[in-house]
């Protein structure tokens, strides 16, 4: 990368923020064989809104024209910009133009960055607009919108084609991610410094997808996005986008992100959401086992209890809960918490219980039978345990198997964290070897609640509500009445003691 600062950074009056924070205002102008147009862009920055700046940087993504001499000359005639421009030695791409200027602008301590594009497609004068709303404390991220004025992104020579582009993938994307952007579209974005700095932008592609793998991050660590409208303008610029990998690629990371909030695949996208979230549908499991608990069980030892949020309802019904985990635990909702790793059995002192509960536990076990049958000696002679397992034979991991695409998820059925995974007949002879016999009480449907961990609180986005939802719901449970074995995506079952059968 070749660089070259040609006018003396000064001390100059910056951005105050609403609380009375003086903030640094940095502008990225990211520029591709833009000698014809760049000047033109700079002239238009407003002269009331230059000495507000901290610095500028003009990053030449290897153009083949003369844009790196172009921005070397006005920085020399125009010191009133501290400008710093550079050349990258080969070409990074739109995205990798950017990541260069986020990182410029985080080593140099800036409060805001705002991309602005050196073919002059938006407008320099908008940015007091486009800053303010960071200066005020009301946003992470500004976005200027081409859509929010009706008809202004066609009178502005927004190619026809272009235009329901970009409409039909906005809607597909707020749909997806449950967003309410009038536009994902648009490349001119004001964005707070510390905001960049909780997300991996040096993760994202460095191609066009960058854009919106930004939005989608700044989704998931939940920043405020606010749109502004800005005008449209087309010249004679080249598009160095191809329209379909675009929007392939942009469909196809919005996916991934919906599934990775759901659980599903590798979860990276997922990066604040917790691996472990309480099972609020009533046709989950931890509903089903709470409510499968003997009422007239006094004392209930809850295995691998987490938060204790199943231990919350059967406090609440009037049991007293041993809460057994391998990280430490409020004891506010236990009325005893012992903190132990059940790989290496249950700790000294546990005393017995009326019922054990153990709501998918047993597969994160590398042996869990050896649990099963120490807790012969803690379960009273008419006490029971109640496990839920994951269905390995759901159609779910069979159709991975099937297409030889096996591989660990974030969560559900093949969770990075499974040690053992289990069928209804592999476990029942798991149980009977541990001196237990076992009986399916219930199964869970698919987990649809899962659908709108991505939705970000936006009810036209939840596809688990609705009419969809109850169409889904009859359907998966005729499935299941059909087909347990293919469509059961829980066993739950109730354990009672029984003559040990030994090992096989």
């Amino acid at each position: 990368m070749v660089a070259c600062c040609c006018s003396a950074i000064l001390r100059r009056p910056e951005g105050v923020c609403g609380g009375g924070f003086v903030l640094k205002i940095g502008i990225l102008v990211v520029a591709y064989n833009a000698a014809e147009t760049l000047v033109r862009v700079l002239d238009r920055i407003p002269a009331d809104f230059r000495p507000r700046i901290e610095r500028v940087l003009i990053s030449d993504d290897a153009s083949v024209d003369a844009t790196y001499l172009v921005g070397i000359e006005y920085s020399q005639s125009n010191v009133d910009l501290p400008i710093t421009v550079v050349r990258q030695n080969a070409n990074l791409g739109y995205g990798g133009n950017q990541k260069v200027g986020y990182r410029w602008a985080i080593e140099h301590d800036l409060d805001i960055v705002v991309l602005l594009h050196g073919d002059g497609q938006y407008a320099p004068e908008l940015l007091p607009n486009m800053v303010a709303p960071i200066e005020d404390g009301a946003a992470d991220c500004v976005m200027g919108s081409r859509m929010m004025i009706a008809g202004g992104a066609r009178r502005g020579g927004m190619p026809l084609y272009k235009y329901f582009g970009n409409k039909v993938l906005t809607r597909f994307e707020n749909f997806v991610t449950g967003a309410q952007l009038s536009e994902w579209h648009s490349g001119y974005r004001a964005y707070s410094v510390d905001a960049l700095r909780s997300v991996p932008f040096n993760a994202n592609s460095n191609g066009f997808a960058f854009d919106t793998e930004v939005i989608v991050q700044m989704l998931e660590a939940r920043k405020r996005i606010i749109e502004i409208p800005i005008p449209t303008y087309y010249g004679d610029e080249i598009s160095h986008v191809n329209g379909m990998k675009y929007a392939s690629d942009i469909t196809r990371h919005v996916i991934r992100y919906r599934l990775h909030k759901m659980g599903l695949g590798s979860g990276e996208l997922a990066f604040m959401s917790s691996q472990y979230e309480n099972k609020l549908d009533a046709r989950s499991s931890h509903a089903l086992l709470a409510e499968a608990v003997d009422p007239s069980a006094h004392r209930i030892l809850d295995l691998g209890c987490g938060a204790g949020h199943l231990a919350r309802q059967l406090s609440a019904s009037g049991h007293r809960v041993t809460g057994i985990d391998l990280e430490e635990q409020s004891g506010e909702v236990f009325d005893r918490f012992m903190r132990a790793d059940l790989n290496h059995g249950l700790p000294d002192g546990l005393g017995t219980f009326d019922q054990v509960v153990a709501a998918d536990v047993l597969e994160h076990l590398a042996r869990p039978e050896e649990l099963l049958r120490q807790l012969h000696d803690h379960v009273t002679p008419d006490g029971a345990l109640l496990v839920s397992i994951p269905n390995f034979a759901h159609w779910y991991p069979r159709f991975r198997v099937a297409l030889g695409r096996f591989d660990y998820d974030r969560r559900g059925i093949l969770d990075q964290s499974h040690l053992r995974f289990f069928t209804r007949s592999s476990f029942e002879r798991l149980a009977s070897r541990a001196g237990w016999s076992a009986c399916v009480i219930a199964t869970t449907p698919l987990p649809l609640e899962v659908v709108d961990r991505a939705s970000q609180g936006t009810p036209s986005s939840s596809v688990a509500s609705g009419f969809i939802s109850r169409l889904i719901h009859r359907i998966d449970d005729f499935c299941v009445r059909l087909w347990p074995s293919l469509f059961a995506y829980q066993y739950l079952f109730l354990l009672s003691a029984s003559t040990p059968a030994g090992d096989e």
